[in-house]
């Protein structure tokens, strides 16, 4: 009996030194605060930890144009940025053919990199409104800055972020001033070439009725508009001479290449793309092999 009553006391000690252990625990051990992974498509380069920013463009081109998308697919496919994460998508108006569902959609289950907008295909009739409008409904997230492109220019993406990097993030108009002449941001408007708003103009062109009620017209005109009768975009950048229209081909607006530019227009020929590549040396990264005798 007293053997029994022996180990009842003792089970009585270890159960009081528990309890007190677990309550001086809960004490001083405080949990650390759950983490959790935001699963929408995040804008963060995690090739490039130190991004500062991040950069749209959206590239505007026909749904029959197959061959110039895989082509600038290998254009901007092999440049790279290590101060911006920059998107390169390109941008259709409704479909309206089988051959274009059936080949457009190969192309976004391999590449993934194709908008088709709500709106007919046009170059003057609400297609660039449709872009920049939709944008925010249909994008997981935002980006810094957005940039509407043509098919026939020459973009150099690392030099393109670096003349943005210095810039504002907000109330942004970059690109190219017309007339050609002019120097003056804030007098005209930006060439239809490629021009980058900031997000929040954006989601102001998504919003404001001055631009919906205001969208057939030259679409490059229209945008300066927009921004000047709203009274927005009060931080403005015209990078001449480092954006211009391919040597001979537009008076004024063409001059011949130069190392520091951001953008050459008017590329439509193969002897042309293949003189803007050939001049920037852009093959000068690749590795030799067995495989190839270049």
């Amino acid at each position: 009996m007293s053997t029994l009553r022996l180990i009842q006391a003792t089970l009585s000690t270890i159960s009081i030194i528990l309890i007190f252990f677990f309550i001086s625990f809960s004490i001083h051990y405080k949990p650390p605060i759950p983490t959790y992974t935001n699963k929408t498509t995040t804008i963060q380069n995690t090739s490039h930890p130190y991004t500062q920013f991040s950069l749209l463009i959206g590239i505007f081109t026909l749904p029959d144009k197959y061959d110039r998308r895989h082509f600038l697919r290998l254009v901007y496919g092999t440049q790279s940025s290590s101060i911006a994460k920059i998107d390169v998508k390109f941008v259709l108006g409704n479909l309206t053919k089988l051959e274009q569902r059936v080949f457009i959609g190969l192309e976004i289950m391999r590449f993934n990199d194709i908008i088709i907008l709500d709106c007919h295909e046009n170059m003057n009739s609400g297609k660039t409104y449709t872009y920049f409008s939709t944008l925010p409904r249909i994008l997981s997230t935002r980006y810094d800055y957005v940039m509407k492109a043509d098919d026939d220019v020459f973009l150099r993406l690392n030099p393109l972020a670096l003349s943005l990097h210095p810039l504002p993030r907000q109330d942004l108009y970059y690109g190219f001033v017309i007339p050609c002449p002019s120097m003056n941001p804030f007098v005209h408007y930006m060439s239809g070439m490629g021009f980058v708003l900031s997000w929040d103009l954006v989601e102001w062109i998504s919003t404001s009725l001055i631009p919906a009620n205001n969208t057939f017209g030259p679409e490059d005109k229209l945008v300066g508009e927009w921004l000047n009768r709203g009274n927005k975009a009060k931080n403005r950048f015209s990078n001449k001479p480092a954006m211009y229209d391919y040597p001979g081909t537009n008076g004024k607006c063409s001059h011949e290449l130069i190392n520091d530019t951001v953008a050459v227009h008017r590329v439509k020929r193969w002897d042309q793309w293949l003189n803007v590549l050939n001049f920037f040396n852009v093959t000068k990264g690749i590795k030799p092999s067995k495989l190839y005798n270049l």
